[in-house]
Parts: C-alpha cells; structure tokens; sequence
C-alpha cells in the first residue's frame, strides 16, 4: 500500500509539471505571434506609404507637361519678332542660356540649384486640381543676348537649303528649311506631401 500510494503521489507531481510547461509554451507562442503580427501591420503601413508617395511623385512629374506647354507657347507667340533676343524675367526667360551654370554643381542638388539659381527669374502658374504648382524657366541656348545672326552664337539646327544638293536621294525633292535655335526649358513642380519633381525638354523656333 505504501508503495502504491507513493506511485499515485510521483504521478499527481508529474501532470502538475507537465501542464505548467505547456501553459509557457503557450505564452511564448502567443508572444511571438503578435510581434509578427505587429511587424506585419507595419510592414503593409509602410508599403501603403510608399506606394502614396510615388503616386504623388508621378503626379507632379505629369503636370510638369503644362509648365513645358506654358513655355511652348510663350515662345510660338514671341518667335517672331525681338522679344526673344533680350531677357524676360517676368516670363523666366534668359536669351543667354549656354552662358548661365546650367545644371548643379557635384554636390549640389537640384532644389538647391533652383533656389540658388533660376527660381528669381521662374514663372509661376497657379496650382492645378491634383495640388502641384508648376513653376518653369527657359533659356536661349545662346552665348549672347541678340539677334541669333548677329553674333549671339547659338545652338542651332544647320540651315537646309536647295543650293546645297542636299536632297537624302538622288532624284528627290531637296529640304529647304531655315535654322532653327535650341531652347530648353525647365519646370520645377511641387506637390503635396513634401513632393517636388524637375522635368526638362528642348525645343527649337
């Protein structure tokens, strides 16, 4: 009888031990389980947060086109006469483009150069639906102020002609178009969240 009662006694301590190690178990289970949870609630956070922020970028890259179409058309109504052969500041126009810094230094970047350089003289056009403001600037691809043929110096496209033969084929007609100067226009866009987007395009008139 003793012997027996003393197995019954060895068994009751045994369970005892057994289900306080499962309920530890359990514990450092359910620990584990909400770290990884909570990683995982960040982790979609900050896709979420990633995603929104290169939507907004590529909503301000798209609306620098009307800063460049704003530009396009300053230039088409100007193009005929003098006004390009002097600065507009007022439009952010430069008739000496080639002579001015025309990107950032090593170490510089572009928000600064803007700030530092082309902001002064940049034309700014009102806040669109999407809530970027584009501001823009264009400079002459030119040395000098002046007319383009009276020593500006100027990036051009070459003069095309009849008397030059210059036909692609023999027996084609030949080109005949006069050159056309470079301009190259910069928009600077700023949108919501901090956002800001630099956009360039050349044109020639």
């Amino acid at each position: 009888m003793l012997i027996a009662k003393r197995s019954m006694v060895v068994s009751s301590v045994s369970t005892r031990g057994q289900r306080g190690a499962v309920l530890f178990i359990a514990i450092i289970v359910v620990v584990v389980m909400t770290l990884a949870g909570i990683a995982l609630v960040r982790s979609i956070d900050t896709s979420n947060l990633i995603a929104g922020n290169l939507a907004f970028r590529e909503s301000a890259t798209n609306s620098g086109d009307t800063g460049v179409e704003a530009a396009i058309g300053w230039l088409q109504a100007n193009s005929a006469g003098t006004t390009l052969h002097a600065d507009n500041p007022t439009n952010g126009y430069a008739a000496n483009g080639v002579n001015a810094s025309q990107s950032p230094v090593a170490g510089q970047s572009w928000d600064a150069y803007w700030t530092a350089t082309l902001a002064a003289r940049a034309r700014t056009l009102s806040t669109n639906g999407a809530g970027n403001t584009v501001s823009y600037v264009i400079d002459r691809m030119c040395s000098f102020a002046g007319s383009p043929t009276g020593g500006a110096t100027c990036s051009a496209s070459p003069q095309v002609n009849p008397a030059t033969n210059n036909a692609e084929v023999a027996g084609q007609p030949q080109f005949n178009a006069p050159s056309l100067v470079y301009y190259r226009i910069t928009a600077r866009i700023a949108g919501p969240r901090n956002t800001v987007s630099y956009v360039q395009a050349t044109v020639a008139f």
